[in-house]
């Protein structure tokens, strides 16, 4: 089967509205991208999925008859359109260099080139002195065609010129990138000038700009990611400070009545205590994976410390053959605190907790389960901040997960999951 060049034409033109359209939604939802330039970049690919749009209309009722005023018309609407992604582009630059567009040369020798394409395009309208179209649809070239493409070139120049010269106020990230986008552009514009094609035109601005929106935004993500691993440290470090007060009061009470009763558990007591509260103040300039041996030895002094409080009312279970892997800071310990608090009942059962690690095909598993009273989604909310704060840091870090769920026998299980 033959395919038309008309054929080509409109798949290119759907295929770059689709672009547009994906360029829209993509800048409206995206997290992690500032007020202004999410405003920008709506209002960018808003204006360049119009400009396509129109460019549909125009294969569409191309050569239907008495349509050669409209699509004249159209030819002018689709030109302003087009360029208007231009000066936008100096508003964007001059922004990333922190300079106000009220004050910038730059910002008002691009805007009066675009007035004066505006303009042009306005006076070509009643005049075939720029262009015209032939009763058979034809475009024609008027003697006064390359003048009306020069504010489209000086824009093109100023805005290389620009860009070149802050080089120093841009990161070399953004600097490539602006490059990158103008080179493209540059590009259509000749081919436009050379065979007047408003796909080619249209293509070259929706592939340039959507190139640069693609890697700012990936500067945006890893720049939103960073500040979110950023706020779960700052999470961690504030709830290594908030320690219970009470469970710092009965460990130095505990300490100072052993230190009469027996004198080496209390030597044994302060060690663990010692050990315990450096490794939480360790976790908080710790940005990092650590080994899992540094959580679990951790975790073994919090629970020495509880046990020669509780005595014969805790009960420690540790099968952890695996240890070769790494985890967030203050996981496995805050989860087995949390057990601790919740699940310590002086009228109830004594409680039994086990902790165990074993490697699966998928990575690395911790389980910690207890025989506690368990918690519903309507309970106490402070054990289900504390499990959602080690949760969002273990997908930041590492990329795992924290599932809860009831054991069987009564009490609550733990499962962290690291690739």
């Amino acid at each position: 089967m033959n395919i038309s060049a008309v054929q080509i034409d409109f798949f290119i033109m759907g295929f770059m509205l689709a672009l547009t359209l994906l360029g829209l939604g993509v800048a409206s939802a995206i997290p992690g991208m500032d007020r202004w330039s999410r405003r920008f970049f709506v209002l960018l690919f808003a204006i360049l999925a119009v400009s396509v749009s129109v460019a549909l209309v125009d294969l569409i009722i191309y050569g239907l008859p008495g349509t050669i005023m409209v699509e004249q018309f159209i030819w002018a609407f689709e030109s302003l359109l087009a360029t208007l992604s231009m000066p936008m582009f100096t508003l964007y630059l001059l922004r990333c260099c922190g300079e106000s567009t009220a004050r910038s040369a730059l910002f008002r020798a691009v805007s009066a080139m675009w007035a004066l394409y505006f303009i042009e395009v306005i006076i070509a309208q009643f005049t075939p002195w720029f262009y015209y179209t032939t009763p058979d649809y034809q475009f024609e070239r008027g003697p006064g065609y390359w003048v009306g493409l020069l504010p489209l070139i000086f824009i093109m120049v100023l805005n290389l010129a620009g860009v070149i010269r802050r080089r120093d106020k841009l990161s070399r990230k953004y600097y490539i990138v602006f490059l990158i986008h103008l080179i493209p552009l540059g590009i259509a514009i000749v081919i436009h000038s050379i065979i007047y094609n408003f796909l080619v035109l249209d293509t070259g601005l929706t592939l340039s700009m959507l190139v640069m929106f693609a890697i700012i935004l990936l500067d945006n993500v890893d720049r939103y990611m960073r500040q979110q691993r950023e706020i779960a440290h700052q999470r961690a470090s504030v709830m290594v400070l908030q320690m219970r007060p009470h469970f710092i009061h009965n460990t130095m009470t505990s300490i100072y009545y052993l230190c009469g009763q027996d004198p080496k558990k209390a030597q044994q007591v302060t060690l663990d205590f010692n050990t315990y509260l450096r490794r939480n103040f360790t976790a908080i300039a710790s940005d990092h994976t650590i080994p899992f041996s540094e959580e679990l030895e951790h975790t073994r002094a919090y629970l020495a410390v509880e046990q020669a409080q509780f005595e014969d009312r805790l009960f420690v279970d540790y099968d952890t053959p695996h240890t070769l892997f790494r985890l967030p800071p203050l996981t496995l310990q805050p989860i087995v605190e949390n057990a601790v608090k919740h699940g310590m009942d002086p009228d109830a059962e004594p409680l039994r907790i086990a902790i165990r690690t074993r490697s699966t095909d998928n990575g690395s598993e911790i389980t910690v389960s207890d025989n506690g009273p368990g918690f519903e989604p309507a309970d106490d909310k402070e054990p289900h901040i504390a499990l959602a704060n080690i949760q969002q840091r273990l997908e930041m870090m590492c990329g795992g997960k924290l599932a809860i769920q009831p054991r069987a026998e009564g009490g609550t299980v733990v499962r962290v999951t690291i690739p």
